[in-house]
């Protein structure tokens, strides 16, 4: 296997992921700023969305999709188990994952792509510049959604997972392009430390 990466939150979840599994497998750097995911040969061979990362198995096949690529990473390497290791847990890590991604993270990258990521974006995507600031509004709606609802110590209860790699990831791009979590949420405040604390963060970075 390898795995195609580029700069930006969406690689680093999947090399985070790996990091906590202890697995090491090639990366291949993808020029993001250049364009080269949008053109042949990655844009016809690897990933027709023309996105990173894309997981390229041994036969050749790719996997993409951040979710689509960990789970099959959980299912090929169960230990330790990111996503679960019950139909319940599963669930659980399943139902969290989507609301972090669609509540935060999906809002924060339009956000930034609107506005401080437009002229990298506008010519690769529609881009809707008036509802940056909305979006942005929007991330930080679900921020405060998941710190009235965090039990803790991890977003899906006791289980560290893939809900927990992906809003660190993207909350720690955001600090990096004008998002920064608001203190006033201090039990997200606690767990980012305790996320940054684990040796995958900086592996990952």
């Amino acid at each position: 296997m390898k795995l195609h990466v580029s700069i930006g939150p969406n690689p680093r979840v999947v090399k985070m992921f790996l990091a906590e599994k202890g697995l090491e497998i090639p990366f291949v750097t993808v020029d993001l700023m250049g364009g080269e995911n949008r053109r042949e040969p990655y844009a016809v061979e690897i990933n027709p969305a023309g996105q990173t990362p894309a997981l390229q198995l041994d036969d050749g096949t790719c996997v993409t999709e951040i979710t689509a690529i960990c789970e099959y990473i959980d299912e090929r390497h169960p230990d330790p188990p990111l996503i679960g290791t019950t139909p319940e847990e599963r669930a659980a890590t399943r139902m969290w994952t989507r609301r972090v991604d669609i509540k935060i993270c999906e809002p924060m990258v339009n956000g930034f792509r609107y506005a401080e990521g437009l002229r990298l974006f506008e010519s690769r995507m529609r881009v809707l510049p008036e509802a940056a600031p909305g979006l942005k509004a929007l991330a930080c709606d679900g921020l405060e959604w998941l710190e009235g609802h965090f039990e803790g110590p991890w977003i899906a209860g006791g289980r560290f997972t893939l809900a927990d790699i992906l809003l660190f990831s993207f909350l720690d791009f955001g600090a990096t392009v004008g998002q920064p979590l608001d203190p006033k949420f201090g039990k997200l405040a606690a767990w980012v430390e305790r996320v940054k604390a684990r040796p995958s963060a900086a592996a990952s970075a």
